[in-house]
């Protein structure tokens, strides 16, 4: 601003229409988001409105407890499936069992990247900030045990989309909730399966151009302009629609061969990242761990007691990994194989990277760096939900939150931190475009141009995101992937029984020898 006050009368002259344009853009950019407020509020309060009582002082919102209960029920159901079946998904996802004669586009390590591109990303970062700095280090245990239940949502979701996929002459697939809805209602004798799929398809297309692409888009400019300086958003939009479009126009396999690049670099880069800072504070670690079990018991420095870190704990897991949305089982789907139960078996590993590993070193580092904000008049932490400090003691959101802890370490840590952001965001929209792609090509057909056409206006929606400040449309976005959740875990409810018998008889033939290494 004082670079504006201190210039000549030329230069203020020459910059009026554009100061003009800025502020009629802004304008604009409210008028869209209030409009938009106005007519979709009531499905955002609807999908996360708390349950009718508080426990212990707190709000359980209904949807977390949808997909953390569903988690819990298919966990029994299948016979602790993450446990017993833990050290196969290893050896799917090197390729012991692979046969490239099977029908498919990918390989078990691809569909594995892929999906975990879709979920591992700012989540991961500034949510678990957020989650940490309201629910206390306790929230941690509490997210490491959702992230561990919801593997088995994952393994249902994504048996049956392997199962009842499409597979077409040309060697191509399509699957995931869209299909399984359909076909496996019928299989079974039960209503409704087609018009579940058609919600759950308009759902999911709403939320990948949201929350899995304008999202993404805004908060990685958010991220350069922290490090280069405040430039247009357009410029930011239009390069990511550029690489992003460069990658989807050639079908999944090219997201997978790309995802299959940088989802383990980025990932492995943030653990060493953080594995840093841990060593640097090795003597801390145990204390750390104590801090996460007797915040998880009793609720230290958090309102609502345990039942707050809890709360805070299963909402970030549900948030992040997407166990029970279904948009996994869509690329799950995509891989090459004649047992649908491999890849369930497979998708297990996704929410164990994704919260258990990643999530748990974010709250780590958070911990052990001493950068959470607290009252001292309370002795709470005093993050709100939308990350920022309640009373605003050094102004820390839940990204600089985690970035401060970084930094904690080395001061040019939190750059590593922004290119894993870049990337995160990156790998979100590209795995978001082909589950937004296939619900689009299930409501209106298969089809090059159907598929162009659906990419196109995708990237257009990034160059929106990077470049307006919409908060309403990213909320109403949100609810309709948590919407996705209502509707695929009814599906799955319906269909585990089926899901039951193929994990019997696949692992029956795995016991007695009938299903064998492949020789490469």
């Amino acid at each position: 601003m004082k670079r504006f006050m201190t210039a000549g009368l030329a230069a203020t002259a020459l910059s009026l229409p554009t100061l003009a344009a800025a502020q009629e853009a802004v304008s604009l950019d409210q008028k869209v988001n209030d409009v938009f407020a106005s007519s979709t509020g009531w499905f955002v309060n609807l999908i996360f409105a708390p349950l009718p009582f508080e426990i212990n002082g707190a709000a359980f919102p209904w949807i977390v407890l949808w997909l953390v209960v569903a988690a819990s029920i298919f966990t029994v159901y299948f016979g602790f499936i993450q446990i017993k079946a833990f050290g196969h998904a290893i050896s799917l996802v090197k390729g012991d069992y692979s046969d490239p004669n099977d029908a498919g586009e990918v390989s078990h390590f691809q569909a594995l990247t892929t999906a975990l591109s879709g979920t591992v990303g700012l989540g991961n970062i500034a949510g678990v900030a957020v989650a940490v700095g309201i629910g206390g280090p306790g929230a941690t245990f509490w997210m490491i045990l959702a992230g561990l239940l919801g593997m088995a949502s994952k393994f249902t979701e994504c048996t049956l989309g392997v199962k009842y996929r499409n597979e077409y002459p040309d060697g191509t697939v399509s699957g995931g909730p869209m299909y399984y809805m359909t076909k496996g209602f019928k299989e079974r004798g039960l209503p409704g399966g087609r018009f579940l799929a058609i919600v759950f398809a308009i759902f999911t297309i709403g939320g990948a151009l949201g929350g899995g692409n304008m999202f993404q888009a805004n908060q990685a400019h958010a991220q350069i302009t922290n490090i280069v300086g405040d430039f247009s958003g357009l410029i930011t939009g239009v390069i990511f629609a550029a690489v992003v479009f460069a990658v989807i126009v050639g079908g999944i396999k090219s997201i997978a061969s790309v995802t299959e690049k940088v989802v383990p670099f980025m990932g492995i880069t943030y653990v060493l990242a953080a594995l840093v800072i841990l060593i640097m504070n090795a003597d801390q670690i145990g204390w750390a761990f104590g801090q996460i079990f007797a915040g998880a018991f009793t609720g230290l420095g958090v309102a609502g007691g345990f039942v707050g870190a809890l709360i805070q704990g299963f909402k970030r897991a549900a948030f992040s990994n997407e166990a029970g949305v279904g948009s996994a089982a869509i690329a799950h789907s995509a891989v090459k194989t004649k047992e649908p139960v491999t890849e369930g078996v497979v998708s297990l590993l996704e929410p164990f990277i994704d919260t258990v590993v990643i999530c748990t070193m974010t709250a780590l580092v958070i911990t052990i760096s001493g950068v959470l904000v607290m009252d001292p008049a309370t002795g709470n932490f005093v993050l709100n939900e939308a990350g920022t400090a309640i009373k605003t003691i050094d102004g820390s959101s839940g990204v600089s939150l985690t970035s401060a802890a970084f930094a904690s370490g080395f001061s040019w840590f939190p750059y590593v931190l922004a290119v894993a952001v870049i990337l995160f965001a990156f790998s979100t929209m590209i795995s978001w475009s082909y589950y937004g792609l296939k619900a689009w090509t299930y409501l209106f057909g298969e089809g090059k141009t159907t598929e162009l056409i659906f990419k196109l206006i995708f990237c257009f929606f990034i160059i929106i995101g990077a470049a307006a400040q919409l908060g309403a449309v990213i909320d109403f976005s949100d609810a309709m992937i948590f919407a996705m959740a209502v509707v695929n875990i009814t599906a799955l409810y319906c269909l585990m029984p089926i899901v039951k018998r193929e994990m019997n008889s696949y692992f029956g033939r795995l016991d007695t020898g009938e299903i064998v290494k492949h020789k490469h």
